[in-house]
């Protein structure tokens, strides 16, 4: 049967059996009744609603053969959800980027029965985090746990929105943590866990038993589309990572170690007297990068990053991604089959991706990415994946796709290089640029 990684929504009311004692023998029984009425009341509804104008060819025919005005049309998309207040005073809710993308309107439903309108404060689609805000008195929030002390069986509780049902809790513990390597999703580590989950939980609470948040439910496993107990929630420190550099830049700053790397075949272990065949070979080092400050050198192994085992290329990028800027990474690896170890240190001018404005002003509206390492082989230059329609950048002639491969005559790899020549530009700087399969010049004003 096909499986399916299905990303969803979540909230959970309390299911109370009807009827059941308080006590037995003068034993009360346990019950999760007393943590839920402090935990939900922080836990919210979110529905969100995007607009985009159409053109409808059917419309642009008979307008075209009749002479009529062409009217384009509008193609509204909801989204149902969830969303946790972890700062009641600010009102700053954290939920999934895939709740409230591209969202026009986000409104608010809160437990006492209050709708308010929020305000879109950054989401980072890598890890499917977002920071919304409203503004509103009384409000209760959940105190972030620390994730990291987290264990495989430990009790916990989701709280989320399934189906549009409205709120609904359920219970279960961890099933495993660290997950990686789940096809459709972005930067990966999961916990997770058999709380039942369903369509209509993203971005619901994940809770242990002091009522604490330690995860942002996120996705399902299931070939059938509902729950199969196996749900997934964003580890509660990640999400709290986050949140801080959104609410600080309203968006994620990620850098990059500077290395190219590959799995380790069965033939390159034997080559290299590996016992096994995990952790990356380093295939590239750029100049002046991270790794090559730190010493690493093409033909070196990566077997951990920050203690954490490295399995394969994926691993690798996954928690390169999750690193944050101007923290010290210590990097284990093997050269000519000794082990060593060294550190390396992100600072800003690592990152692997900018928007336009942060590198001239005539780049505005435009975002900027390292090329990815499955095009190096093919491509030279960095990429502009995204670019907003009437932009300064659009206005200048940049379209989305377009690779930068020079600027003022110097050939670029990464961004480090591009915001180097830009601030050191006395002129207006002249950027080459490829696309399909053509060069362009351009002037930048």
């Amino acid at each position: 049967m096909r499986q399916i990684i299905l990303i969803c929504g979540f909230i959970f009311s309390a299911s109370i059996f009807a009827g059941l004692p308080t006590e037995v023998d003068g034993v009360k029984v346990p019950s999760l009744a007393p943590i839920l009425q402090t935990v939900t009341p922080a836990v919210v509804n979110i529905h969100s609603t995007s607009r985009q104008r159409v053109n409808s060819r059917s419309q642009s025919f008979y307008s075209w053969y009749y002479g009529l005005p062409n009217y384009p049309q509008e193609r509204v998309t909801q989204s149902l959800g969830s969303g946790v207040i972890v700062n009641a005073a600010k009102g700053y809710i954290l939920t999934n980027n895939h709740v409230i993308e591209d969202a026009d309107d986000i409104q608010v439903s809160l437990q006492d029965g209050r709708s308010l309108t929020a305000k879109l404060i950054g989401t980072d689609e890598g890890t499917d985090v977002a920071v919304i805000q409203i503004d509103a008195d009384n409000l209760s929030e959940l105190k972030l746990a620390s994730s990291e002390t987290m264990q495989v069986g430990d009790f916990v509780v989701a709280v989320g929105n399934p189906f549009g049902l409205g709120q609904t809790v359920t219970s279960g513990i961890v099933s495993a943590l660290g997950r990686t390597n789940i096809q459709g999703l972005g930067y990966q580590n999961f916990i997770q866990t058999d709380a039942s989950i369903n369509p209509g939980n993203s971005g619901g609470a994940l809770i242990n038993l002091k009522g604490e948040l330690v995860g942002i439910n996120t996705a399902i496993y299931s070939p059938s589309g509902g729950n199969v107990g196996i749900g997934f929630a964003i580890p509660s420190s990640l999400a709290e990572r986050i949140m801080r550099q959104l609410v600080q830049h309203g968006q994620v700053r990620r850098g990059s170690l500077g290395v190219e790397v590959q799995d380790i075949t069965e033939n390159l272990a034997r080559a290299f007297n590996l016992v096994k065949n995990s952790g990356v070979i380093v295939t590239n080092v750029e100049e002046d990068s991270p790794a090559h400050i730190a010493g690493l050198k093409p033909g070196d192994i990566i077997t951990h990053l920050n203690n954490t085992k490295v399995s394969n290329q994926h691993d690798f990028e996954n928690q390169e991604g999750l690193f944050e800027l101007n923290t010290r990474i210590k990097i284990n690896y093997i050269r000519d089959e000794d082990e060593d170890q060294t550190t390396a240190s992100i600072t800003t001018f690592d990152r692997k991706e900018f928007d336009g404005d942060e590198l001239h002003s005539g780049l505005e509206g435009a975002h900027f990415v390292n090329l990815p390492s499955r095009l190096k082989d093919t491509y030279q230059g960095v990429l502009i994946d995204e670019i907003q329609r009437g932009s300064p950048a659009w206005n200048q002639g940049l379209r989305s796709g377009d690779l930068v491969t020079s600027i003022n005559k110097k050939s670029v790899n990464n961004l480090k290089q591009v915001k180097n020549i830009l601030d050191n530009s006395k002129k207006s700087p002249v950027l080459n640029i490829y696309r399909n399969y053509r060069n362009y010049i351009l002037v930048l004003e």
